[in-house]
């Protein structure tokens, strides 16, 4: 029986399976963009496996993201608290175009004739001081209906603190409107912040409808070619949870890709003795990079969809892992401005055309038809082996290109490479310098389609010491879900000033009553609860500050001496991201409770040796352009045939079926016990 994990990407879906004997096999197929189910049966098949040998299946998926980047979601109405119909109009002052005054904010995703209001309200103790008044809701499903709304959203003042008038609200609406799809805000979050929890029910119930459809066909299909095992689909959270939970609250899918790929980062730094690493995972469409601090991932619940340098972007209330993306891959298009200056992405080839390489329609150069011509890939073993790279159309591009720009081909090639490394330079940035962490005290795990061909140049700029690249790195975001428990956050707002008589038992107690909700959901889907565990976490600012820092709290009791420890332990995370400490009281101000259950996971192991001679991997020599380090002959290696304790030395190209490696001239590279490439760069 098998474990297999499926991701699917801008251009590629990716598969992983473990054979019984231990074989870890990966394979790759073109995502299918009108059917992302269909692209993830295409790579089972090309894979060669049956869904009836599948003893689990893990899946992950980028249906959620796209359908609110791309506008393709449901018509949502909301449902909100007499007074606040235009909290999504009003949002927050945050922009960060700041000087701009002819700045917009982003348009809500509900229109203003679609937002109506219910007269009740509960206070921020959760007191009711006025009743709910849901005569007016009969009127209102009727108006939606003959507006074609789809889904329905509620959020109300205050429901954080107490749900009842939105559990009431939500059961009428099925009542009255069964067909309709409904959210409550309560479902997804019991954080305050009245803002960002209406817009993350409205997105929620946005795309609830697209990922209902959507993890219908995906489980009726694997179901119908005999699959029996029960499915779980990749969180944005680092875990995975079952089908069942995914569908009632879909947004916590948002970026489950992404985040699979950083937690599986932070296990192979677990494994390897790097507990403190950069992930940067390089895709086709994008560059996502995350920070690993002692094997663990950090998580955020103020996500932010479509921000950037002129927009605020949209709120989403749900555990994310920490991460930055950027508009940046293989197929980012290079462009030049009406200034002369040339850039590359956000625009992406995407899967199709995709790079004028593939040969199917694309017309403007990107960055793998950049790193072709610098022949930092072999354009004849391209996708290993599986095209042929159209190089007359990546010259003819080129051409156009440096026709433009009034530069040679070579230039306009290296140029390419040089400003995509920079874009993901600054992410890193972002993720660390940004953050208070030097880029010198960590190791960089690159992975992905383009992470092995990029990564020794962007930790020679920010002064890495060490490049990480994984043996299955071409496909490491499904490798990763294999090695994911199921794993759901609670998080409940709730404001504990640490210094107050009777602190330690109030934490206490709200702690074990998160602890019971969490066992009571996972026995009602009938998961042992043996088999559950407990990870605790709080929110803690200095009295009347408006943001918080999240820190461990301690396992069992709370006590009047744990509170110390708390206390010391806020200072120093505090001191770390902003640099000082105040002598003022200490509040708690929302709790997060992480409970996981073990499931069947992959073990690595150490790779077998057949004492193979590192002679006998070499594919040849070739010319490569390092475009820093300049033209070199460089040795080719076969990915396939370097066993452990092999080592060399660049200027070399490793390739394998779904990835490149470059490693500059003078690095040396080590092949470690797991078949991960250890690259030194302080050389």
């Amino acid at each position: 029986m098998l474990r297999v994990a499926t991701d699917i990407g801008g251009t590629f879906t990716d598969l992983v399976f473990v054979a019984p004997d231990g074989e870890v096999v990966t394979g790759k197929s073109h995502t299918t963009p009108d059917q992302f189910e269909q692209g993830v049966m295409d790579v089972i098949a090309a894979s060669d496996i049956r869904p009836s040998d599948f003893a689990s299946f893990v899946h992950g998926t980028t249906i959620v993201i796209n359908a609110i980047t791309e506008r393709k979601g449901a018509k949502v109405g909301l449902l909100a608290s007499e007074g606040f119909r235009d909290i999504l109009e009003i949002g927050r002052g945050n922009r960060p175009d700041f000087f701009n005054l002819e700045y917009r904010k982003p348009e809500p995703f509900v229109p203003r004739y679609l937002r109506r209001t219910m007269r009740g309200r509960i206070n921020y103790r959760g007191i009711e001081t006025t009743p709910l008044d849901l005569t007016g809701l009969p009127a209102i499903l009727d108006d939606f209906k003959a507006e074609g709304v789809e889904a329905v959203a509620i959020c109300f003042l205050n429901s954080y603190a107490n749900p009842a008038h939105e559990e009431a609200t939500l059961a009428r609406v099925q009542e009255l409107w069964p067909d309709v799809s409904v959210v409550a805000s309560h479902q997804i979050t019991r954080e305050w912040r009245e803002y960002e929890r209406t817009n993350t029910a409205v997105l929620s119930a946005y795309v609830q409808p697209v990922a209902h459809l959507y993890l219908d066909h995906l489980t009726s299909a694997l179901y119908e070619a005999g699959m029996r095992c029960t499915p779980y689909i990749m969180q944005s959270n680092c875990g995975v949870d079952t089908v069942k939970s995914a569908r009632q609250i879909p947004i916590t899918m948002v970026e489950s890709g992404p985040a699979s790929g950083i937690w599986g980062a932070a296990a192979l730094g677990r494994l390897i003795g790097e507990p403190d690493s950069i992930a940067i995972d390089i895709g086709g469409t994008t560059a996502k990079c995350g920070l690993i601090t002692g094997g663990h991932v950090a998580l955020n619940t103020n996500y932010l969809i479509e921000r950037s340098e002129t927009s605020a972007g949209y709120p989403v209330m749900v555990p994310v892992v920490d991460l930055v993306e950027i508009g940046q891959g293989g197929g980012s298009i290079a462009w030049v401005d009406g200034f002369q200056r040339l850039h590359v992405g956000p625009q992406s080839a995407g899967a199709v055309p995709g790079p004028v390489s593939y040969g199917i329609g694309g017309t403007e150069a990107t960055t793998t038809d950049a790193n072709l011509a610098l022949g930092c890939i072999n354009p004849h073993y391209f996708c290993g082996g599986t095209l042929e790279a159209d190089m007359d159309g990546v010259n003819h591009a080129l051409d156009k290109l440096a026709e433009t720009l009034t530069i040679s081909r070579q230039e306009a090639a290296r140029g390419i490479v040089r400003i995509a490394n920079n874009n993901m330079v600054n992410a890193i940035k972002l993720i660390s310098v940004n953050r208070g962490h030097d880029p010198r005290d960590f190791a960089l795990i690159a992975f992905g389609g383009g992470g092995g061909m990029h990564a020794c140049a962007l930790a020679r700029e920010l002064n890495i010491k060490k490049v990480i690249i994984p043996k299955q790195s071409s496909v490491f975001s499904a490798w990763g879900m294999l090695l994911s428990d199921l794993r759901r956050d609670y998080l409940q707002t709730q404001i504990v000033e640490l210094s107050t008589a009777g602190a330690a038992g109030r934490l206490d107690r709200e702690l074990r009553q998160l602890e019971e909700k969490a066992l009571q959901e996972f026995e009602a889907e009938d998961i042992d609860p043996s088999r559950v565990h407990f990870l605790r976490y709080g929110r803690c600012r200095y009295q009347n500050q408006e943001h918080s820092v999240e820190i461990v709290l301690p396992e069992g009791e709370i006590t009047d001496e744990q509170l110390k420890a708390i206390r010391h332990r806020f200072d120093t995370d505090y001191e770390r991201e902003y640099t000082y400490t105040l002598d003022a009281p200490v509040e708690l101000v929302a709790y997060h409770l992480v409970a996981i259950a073990e499931v069947d996971k992959l073990k690595p192991e150490k790779l077998p040796t057949t004492g193979r001679k590192l002679d006998e991997a070499v594919k040849g020599q070739r010319e490569v352009d390092y475009a820093e380090a300049g033209i070199h002959q460089a040795t080719i290696y076969d990915g396939d045939a370097l066993e452990p304790g092999m080592d060399f030395v660049g200027p070399a190209i490793i390739e394998e079926a779904g990835a490149t490696t470059v490693i500059p001239p003078r690095l040396p590279c080590h092949v470690d016990d797991y078949g991960n490439y250890h690259i030194r760069t302080n050389q």
